[in-house]
């Protein structure tokens, strides 16, 4: 049985009304400009959180090359896409932020506001001491722009891709067991307990949180690493009452934040540890899956409130689309970084925002 090891934050899957108008506003402000698959499918796998019932969905794993995670966009074909009931609070359970990396946030934050995009902060700095800030998407999905330097290919693009995620939770000792110790999470940058001048600009932001920040002690290995980057979780639970279920009475693939994906080695390890600790696989692919032109072993967990984590196996991986040429993972150390001129092939099935 290979080694468990957790290659970092693959992607987020957001939900959304129209993938076409939101992937443009990706790729000029995130730029998001690299599709990995493109495929319309039935999700009948997933039927677990879907009513029990399979729906037809249209899906782009789309990422920023200068490194970082990517966004799995998810539309229904044959479902009207539900947004929350209620507006999504801070402290509400799930995940509430999405972290893309900056070489320079100040540039980043003056570009979004000539833009006129909806700015939920200043520009300020955070408990760590360094520049950040929120914005909204106009799908009422918040991001955090952090500093990074962090890179797999710097060049001229504001912004890298994901480097992490902010999620609510109920019970932030029992979040840990999963989040530390099972996920690798194991560097405490700060756990603190108050208001935060950070949070005030966004909805319930002004209240007492507890408020922790995870990273791995240790840099990833295998695959895709090297692109994916070093990542970060914040658990933030709030002190005055408990939060929401952000997907309460809705679907999986209904609007916003889905879920978080790790890119992973060694399912079948990574699934005996997560069933020892009381985190059993919901749904499990078991053996390789077809997402278009990619292929892999996919499975998720839920986090202690129900919040859906993914975890993928790359199997196959289109690298020049055009060509018809993939690449094939399953003979490969699994534990070796790919060769970074492989890697960079990706971008050339780049695409232009217009």
């Amino acid at each position: 049985m290979t080694k468990k090891n957790i290659c970092g934050i693959q992607q987020i899957g957001i939900g959304y009304k129209n993938i076409t108008e939101s992937w443009k506003w990706y790729i000029k402000y995130f730029g998001m400009d690299v599709p990995v698959f493109e495929d319309t499918a039935e999700a009948k796998l997933m039927t677990k959180y879907t009513g029990g019932q399979v729906f037809n969905r249209y899906a782009i794993l789309a990422m920023n090359m200068q490194g970082g995670g990517g966004f799995e966009l998810w539309q229904f074909k044959n479902r009207e896409p539900q947004n929350p009931k209620e507006a999504i609070k801070m402290g509400d359970l799930g995940i509430q932020i999405v972290k893309i990396k900056s070489p320079d946030v100040q540039k980043v934050y003056d570009f979004y506001k000539k833009e006129n995009l909806n700015l939920l902060s200043p520009l300020m700095k955070s408990p760590e001491g360094k520049l950040h800030f929120y914005v909204a998407d106009p799908y009422q999905n918040i991001f955090e722009i952090i500093e990074s330097k962090n890179w797999f290919n710097l060049k001229k693009q504001l912004t890298g891709g994901v480097a992490g995620v902010v999620i609510g939770v109920s019970d932030l000792n029992q979040s840990l067991k999963l989040y530390k110790d099972i996920l690798g999470y194991d560097e405490v940058i700060y756990d603190l307990t108050s208001s935060f001048e950070d949070f005030c600009g966004l909805p319930d932001g002004n209240i007492v949180f507890r408020r922790v920040l995870l990273r791995h002690s240790q840099a990833k290995s295998g695959g895709f690493s090297k692109l994916l980057g070093a990542t970060e979780i914040e658990l933030i639970e709030r002190k005055d009452k408990q939060g929401v279920k952000i997907y309460k009475d809705r679907f999986w693939g209904d609007a916003g934040f889905i879920h978080i994906c790790f890119d992973v080695i060694g399912m079948q390890g990574l699934k005996a540890e997560c069933a020892a600790a009381g985190f059993n696989f919901t749904v499990d692919s078991c053996d390789s899956f077809d997402m278009g032109k990619a292929a892999g072993h996919f499975s998720y967990i839920e986090d202690p409130d129900a919040t859906l984590i993914e975890f993928v196996e790359t199997h196959k991986v289109p690298i020049i689309k055009k060509l018809g040429l993939f690449l094939s993972l399953k003979s490969r150390n699994p534990h070796k970084n790919l060769p970074d001129w492989m890697v960079k092939l990706l971008a050339l099935n780049r695409v232009k925002y217009s």
